[in-house]
């Protein structure tokens, strides 16, 4: 084998450069130092734990490797390898051929930090802030829509699934040599039918600006809770900014928007309207569908590209606290890789 040289390196660099190296754009476009003054809140307090082993990784390193994982949905172990495997990938983290990278247990570890402190949450508020500050959320329209979140399908028996939704847990989990087994159970996940499409966990559920395409808000509930649960909870932080509310039918019906009305009362409804047995659409409802579907698809395109670029709207998780951490930090991707494509465009101002 080829000893590697000096410069090659440097000149396999340039190559990737030059045939356009997605995580290169990413990283030129956001100023990654915003973050770092809250993943430093998230460090863990090493008074308490013994003297000696490896040091901790830099905070903005770790959260650059989870940055990769949700951009192309990869576990802890997998992320290990393409770190030591991919060059584009050790550029993104600042890392030489000759650094080790992060192993899986620290990335699990840094992750269970950001869950444990809560600080997911304000990751993703900050960098809105700062993309309200440089006028790309321009709240000129506001869209809302839910999708499923799959989890790992757990294999439980009818009797122990009810057991699980009336709150308790099946005796035999907890006797002899099953006592492991709660750890491995997720008891916030439910079953939910769409169409002829079975899922098994969570949603996902947005507030989406109609203009840029940024994900404003999220809530996360469990699968079978219909899209509708949570518009108020939504717009609860956003009604003063929402002048038009864009959505499917699915949130079409008068006690939801009677509901939302009295608390926010100068919102305009721009809800698909649907049909029913005996009642079909008249070509004017066609029509007015038809114009609102020219906005309200656009919060299709957020989903899509998670789908499609993102690695898919599934995750490797137990419980709802993981899952919340999990899907924020996915929303979180998403508004930074939206953007880094609106500046390569040159369509919004740069932040650095």
């Amino acid at each position: 084998m080829k000893q590697i040289g000096f410069f090659d390196e440097a000149n396999a660099l340039k190559r990737l450069s030059a045939l356009g190296d997605k995580l290169e754009w990413l990283n030129a476009a956001i100023d990654w130092s915003m973050f770092l003054p809250l993943l430093n809140r998230a460090k863990p307090d090493r008074t308490q734990t013994p003297k000696g082993g490896r040091p901790p990784l830099h905070p903005l390193l770790m959260f650059k490797v989870v940055i990769l994982q949700e951009l192309h949905n990869i576990s802890d172990e997998e992320a290990e390898y393409q770190i030591n495997d991919r060059l584009s990938w050790k550029r993104f983290l600042g890392l030489s051929l000759s650094d080790k990278a992060p192993d899986r247990t620290s990335i699990w570890l840094f992750r269970e930090t950001l869950k444990n402190s809560g600080v997911y949450e304000d990751l993703f508020d900050l960098f809105n802030a700062k993309m309200e500050a440089l006028g790309v959320i321009t709240h000129k329209g506001t869209i809302v829509d839910a999708s499923f979140v799959d989890v790992p399908r757990q294999r439980n028996t009818r009797e122990e699934n009810q057991t699980i939704k009336e709150g308790g847990v099946p005796e035999e989990w907890q006797v002899g040599g099953q006592a492991h087994m709660l750890s491995q159970k997720d008891f916030n996940a439910r079953w939910a039918m769409k169409g002829n499409e079975l899922h098994y966990g969570y949603k996902d559920h947005i507030l989406c600006d109609s203009e840029s395409k940024m994900i404003l808000d999220y809530r996360v509930s469990a699968a079978n809770l219909h899209d509708s649960q949570m518009l108020l909870s939504l717009l609860s932080f956003h009604g003063e900014k929402v002048n038009s509310l864009w959505a499917d039918s699915a949130y079409l019906g008068e006690d939801i928007m009677s509901w939302v009305k009295d608390f926010f009362p100068n919102i305009a409804f721009q809800i698909c309207e649907k049909g029913s047995r005996g009642k079909p659409l008249t070509d004017a409802q066609k029509l007015s569908n038809r114009e609102k579907s020219k906005t309200r698809a656009r919060v299709e395109h957020v989903f899509g590209y998670i789908t499609c670029s993102m690695g898919g709207m599934y995750i490797r998780s137990i419980g709802i606290k993981r899952a919340c951490c999990k899907i924020a930090l996915r929303n979180l991707v998403y508004n930074l890789t939206r953007y880094a494509t609106l500046r390569r465009l040159e369509r919004v101002p740069s932040m650095v």
